[in-house]
């Protein structure tokens, strides 16, 4: 493969030529990792798009809004990626990958990218390549990228360390709404979108959003953001209502914490987090790799298995041995 050739294409804004340089990012094999570093490397440092995470139930509706909220960001003349990840089998390792048949219209976008990713069985439902692959999104000009997590629990906490800003999308419900949702998801959610509110749901969604706009009050305010932050809206991905305030929401939040420096501060954190990991993921496969701690490993998972040896004191044994 031509490093050169694939980082020149990355540059031009090439689709076909983003769409092999995330294939390469994401493999396994050895080699690949290396020619995955160099092209980075070559890429140079990124960050000027806006990265916004979108987490929330299934069944919300998230690719639907993602597609209409898509659709209207190119139509205001943004390139918008999308980086949708879905659950990989624990038992076959395998995905549906079914995104882009849920966002047909945005996929025929010249303005959109949407890349479906396997979460690998990784933690949280984020892939663990998904912060180099917005990395050249944002090389390839795009200036919106939005990463779309599996489901609600532990995916929050992982997309709020590689984007800018967290939007959890709810739907309208019958009753008892805010007990359905931790705190935790709560304080870490900059926006809450109420989806549906349109039709019979309408009167519902209006009522769910003014009961977390009130949870939300409760809250702490994080003294960098604008006043009014964080915030709960109603949008209709069906109708397209709703949309444009949630956008300028969207960027009112972006843009105050430009200003103050927070939006820097934020991604330096991030950095240093994915630093932190890539050592600890790293440490892992050197474990894997070495025929000899491998052996060692399962003698002693056997041993925990059957009782024979506490979990703690089998992993001190094991890090004893890389000292």
């Amino acid at each position: 493969m031509n490093l050169g050739e694939l980082a020149k294409g990355l540059r031009a804004g090439d689709r076909r030529a983003l769409a092999r340089a995330i294939t390469l990012i994401e493999s396994g094999r050895a080699d690949h990792r290396a020619q995955a570093l160099d092209l980075l490397a070559r890429l140079g440092p990124q960050g000027g798009a806006l990265r916004i995470g979108l987490s929330g139930t299934p069944g919300v509706g998230k690719s639907s809004f993602i597609e209409s909220f898509g659709t209207m960001l190119t139509g205001q003349g943004h390139r918008v990626a999308v980086l949708a990840v879905d659950p990989s089998s624990s038992r076959s390792g395998g995905s549906i990958l079914g995104d882009k048949t849920r966002m047909e219209r945005l996929a025929r976008d010249p303005k959109a990218f949407i890349r479906p990713s396997p979460s690998q069985a990784q933690m949280g439902g984020v892939a663990r390549r998904t912060r180099e692959v917005i990395q050249l999104c944002e090389a390839a000009g795009f200036d919106l990228v939005i990463v779309e997590t599996v489901g609600v629990g532990q995916s929050e906490v992982m997309v709020a360390g590689m984007t800018d800003l967290f939007t959890l999308l709810l739907a309208p419900a019958g009753g008892d709404e805010l007990q359905g949702v931790k705190r935790g998801i709560m304080e870490m959610a900059d926006l809450i979108l109420v989806n549906k509110a349109d039709g019979d749901l309408k009167a519902a969604a209006i009522r769910t959003c003014a009961d977390y706009a009130g949870a939300l009050r409760l809250l702490r305010r994080r003294p960098q953001d604008p006043e009014g932050f964080p915030k709960a809206l109603t949008v209709s991905a069906l109708a397209g209502e709703g949309l444009q305030a949630a956008w300028e929401a969207m960027e009112d939040l972006a843009e105050g914490r430009r200003a103050s420096g927070a939006l820097t501060a934020q991604r330096a954190e991030q950095a240093r987090g994915w630093f932190e990991e890539e050592v600890r993921q790293g440490l892992l496969a050197r474990l894997e790799r070495d025929a000899g701690l491998k052996a060692r490993l399962a003698a002693l998972g056997a041993e925990v298995a059957a009782g024979r040896a506490s979990p703690s004191a089998a992993a001190a044994e094991v890090l004893a041995q890389l000292d």
